[in-house]
C-alpha cells in the first residue's frame, strides 16, 4: 500500500495564483510537485482551503476553521502516514486580535485534535509535519488586500516560527520552516502567496523532510 500523505493548509496549499485570482496547475503546485518527487509509493493529498485558520472562527465566511474539519479529513484518507500541517497566515488577520504566540496555541489544538483520531493513523500513531509559512512581506499593508486583512499582519507572521517550534517541540511533532528553504519571496501583488518558483522549492524541501520521515 502506498504511504499516504495527508497536507492540510490554506490557500498556500490551494495553489493560490495572485496574479490571475485562480489557481496554480498540477504541474505548479507545491503539493503536485511533490507527488511526482516522491512517484508511485506514496499517495500525497491535497487538503488545502482558502481562508483556513487552526482555530478561529471567521466572522465574515463560514467553514474556515481548521479545528473544525481535521477530524472528518484524516478520516476519509485513513490509514494516513503522515499529516503535513502548514497554516497561520490567516490567523494573523486584525480581526481574530490574535498574537503569534496565541495562533501557535491555536496550532497545538489542532496538532492535539489530529493526534487523537488514532483509528485514522496506520496502526494508531500519529505522525505530523509542521510546516511555518512563508512570511507576509511588509508590502501587503500597501496593496487592496490590507483592507481586509487589516494592520499588524506581516509583524506577527515573522514571529510564528519561534512559536512554533515550542509546540514541535512540546507535543513531539517534526518542524520545518518554509522560510529557511524557500529563497524566492512571495508576488509581488498580496505579498502574501507562494510564486511559481517558492512552490518548487517547498515542494524539494518537503520531498527530503517526507523521506526522513516516512524512508
Amino acid at each position: 500500500m502506498k504511504k499516504h500523505v495527508v497536507c492540510f493548509g490554506d490557500s498556500n496549499t490551494h495553489g493560490y495564483c495572485a496574479a490571475t485570482n485562480g489557481r496554480f496547475d498540477e504541474e505548479q503546485r507545491w503539493t503536485c510537485l511533490l507527488s511526482q518527487k516522491l512517484g508511485d509509493g506514496y499517495l500525497v493529498i491535497e487538503e488545502g482551503l482558502s481562508g483556513r485558520t487552526t482555530c478561529f472562527d471567521d466572522p465574515i465566511h463560514e467553514g474556515l476553521r481548521g479545528l473544525d474539519s481535521i477530524y472528518v479529513c484524516l478520516m476519509s484518507h485513513e490509514p494516513v502516514d503522515l499529516l503535513i500541517i502548514m497554516l497561520g497566515t490567516n490567523d494573523t488577520k486584525e480581526r481574530f486580535g490574535s498574537s503569534a504566540a496565541c495562533i501557535a496555541l491555536g496550532l497545538k489544538r489542532l496538532a492535539d485534535k489530529a493526534a487523537a483520531a488514532k483509528d485514522a493513523w496506520r496502526d494508531g500513531e500519529p505522525n505530523i509535519l509542521i510546516v511555518v509559512p512563508q512570511n507576509i512581506a511588509p508590502e501587503y499593508a500597501g496593496t487592496d488586500i490590507a483592507h481586509t486583512m487589516g494592520r499588524g499582519c506581516a509583524e506577527k507572521s515573522q514571529q510564528l516560527a519561534e512559536e512554533y517550534r515550542k509546540i514541535a517541540d512540546l507535543l513531539g511533532c517534526h518542524y520545518l520552516d518554509a522560510n529557511r528553504v524557500v529563497s524566492a519571496g512571495p508576488n509581488e501583488i498580496d505579498y502574501m502567496h507562494l510564486t511559481l518558483e517558492g512552490h518548487a522549492q517547498l515542494a524539494e524541501a518537503l520531498e527530503v523532510e517526507v523521506r526522513d520521515i516516512l524512508g
